[in-house]
Parts: structure tokens; sequence; C-alpha cells
């Protein structure tokens, strides 16, 4: 559901890898804007490319994003998606990976402001929220399916 899934060939599979980060009890989420003003948060990561591990592939999306070096990464699970966006059928299988920053500076500001792409010319705003605030009547939409079911199982 993030602009990367505009670009997606007709027909694919895409693979992906996709990173939480903790800060008591909150997880870091990019925060998308979809055309028709749907509001939605995603973890960061990005496409798996050929050759490469889903593991680096976290390393490397959030060096790339947000500048930002990780460690203790700890594989979660795989979440298979197939969704509807901009009028357009998408297929994502995703290697959910848990981590944390190297730089504890991090954990202490309340926006990271990044890029998808090298230029900057697709910015990436990630916040802090807390799980509850993707459940009840007015939640917030967690993306992808089943990702709050599989964080909510997690004790930290």
């Amino acid at each position: 559901m993030n602009q990367e899934k505009s670009h997606l060939p007709p027909r694919r599979i895409r693979p992906v890898a996709l990173c939480v980060i903790w800060r008591a009890g909150q997880i870091l989420v990019a925060e998308n804007i979809e055309s028709d003003g749907q509001v939605f948060y995603r973890p960061l990561g990005g496409t798996i490319e050929f050759g490469e591990h889903s593991h680096d592939t976290v390393k490397r999306e959030m060096l790339e994003e947000i500048k930002a070096d990780i460690t203790h990464i700890e594989y979660l699970g795989t979440i298979e998606t197939i969704f509807l966006f901009q009028g357009q059928t998408g297929h994502e299988i995703m290697q959910i990976y848990q981590a944390e920053f190297i730089d504890s500076n991090f954990y202490k500001q309340n926006e990271i402001n990044g890029s998808e792409l090298p230029d900057g010319n697709l910015p990436i705003k990630a916040i802090w929220k807390s799980l509850d605030e993707f459940q009840g009547q007015n939640a917030l939409i967690l993306v992808p399916d089943g990702l709050l079911d599989m964080l909510t199982n997690i004790k930290h």
C-alpha cells in the first residue's frame, strides 16, 4: 500500500522484508497517504533484491531510508497479502523481522524523516505508534493484514 506498490509489474509476486523497531510498547511505522486521502501505517522495509537474503534487506533498507544501523535482528514470521492499490491487484510475501537501533538517539526522536529514494524525492515520515492505536472502533490502519496479530502475541 505504499508508493512502491504503484510500480509493481502486473501479475508478479513481490518479495518484501519489513523491520519492526520497538520503543516502550510502541513500534516505528511509516505514515502513508493514498491518493484518496486514506492514511495507513507500515513498518519500514522494502523489496528483497535478487540474491539478497531478507535479513540483509532489512539492514539495507533501514540504512537507505533513515540512515540507521540496526542490530539484534530476529525473524518473526511471514505474511502473504493480496491487495488492491490504485485499481491494481498486488501480491506480496513479506518476511517480518524485529531489530534494535545501534544508535540510541533514534529512540529519542518522535518523528524520523528519511527517503525511499537516494535523491530524497520520495520522503518518509516514520513515527512511533502503540499497538492499541490499531485496535478498536476508530483504529488506525496497520498493514500488512495480519501484522497486528503477529505483534500482539510478542512480549515486549
